[in-house]
């Protein structure tokens, strides 16, 4: 498994992944100040997409400096695993209506990546078990919309389903903002967040004293302030 990723999933300390990357300068910027991972849109209907051509002029040059998580709506399966191929990016992120037997193909080929699920109810977390993913990501209930929304889903109910089921490295995100990120770690204790618009000054342009925040609150979490 790639180190990276392996770090990106421990346990013992949190990480960051900021979402929706679009410009190579905050690409640059966020490996630069030791953000864990970035996450690119290839859904071609998000307000943070970032065509593939695009992406090909940055990624590259990210290889082993941060974990480049490509993150797929429904798409073709040929898609994320040609990227993956092709050495753009390290894991792929599903984040639609994909099924069991949609991520067991991937699993088959031992292709690393994550699962979004939304969470509207606790019989949701269900999923997680199920999933032979990396890692789960769960996120705000929205049919439509995958991700991005700014809404919170419960993290005591997150925090009472890893204590009891031991589920796979779970990732929180939807509504992670500096302001409530320690919170969210010390509610949940899960390995990561995953922040979207809570890094913003407009969808898709990351504001690096909110990104800089959000990083403080990780790092304060694990204890580790360097």
């Amino acid at each position: 498994m790639n180190p990276l990723l392996d770090s990106f999933l421990a346990a013992a300390a949190p990480s960051l992944k900021i979402c929706g990357v679009t410009t190579p300068g905050d690409a640059n910027q966020l490996a630069g100040l030791g953000v864990h991972a970035l996450g690119v849109n290839f859904w071609p209907e998000s307000k943070r997409y970032c065509p593939p051509d695009s992406a090909r002029q940055f990624l590259p040059a990210l290889k082993d400096r941060i974990l480049r998580v490509g993150v797929f709506v429904n798409a073709d399966p040929d898609l994320p695993c040609r990227l993956l191929a092709d050495d753009l990016i390290d894991v792929i992120q599903l984040h639609g209506d994909e099924d069991l037997a949609y991520c067991h193909a991937f699993a088959a080929k031992d292709l690393p990546f994550f699962k979004a699920i939304g969470v509207a109810k606790d019989s949701d977390l269900d999923l997680a078990l199920q999933c032979p993913a990396s890692g789960i990501l769960l996120d705000t209930h929205a049919p439509g919309l995958y991700g991005g929304t700014g809404r919170v889903i419960d993290w005591k109910s997150v925090a009472r389903f890893i204590d009891r089921q031991s589920p796979p490295p779970i990732i929180l995100a939807g509504g992670i903002t500096p302001q409530n990120a320690g919170e969210a770690l010390h509610v949940t204790q899960i390995c990561a967040l995953d922040v979207a618009s809570g890094a913003e000054s407009s969808p898709g342009i990351k504001d690096f004293e909110k990104v800089s925040a959000l990083l403080a609150a990780v790092r304060s979490s694990s204890g580790n302030a360097n």
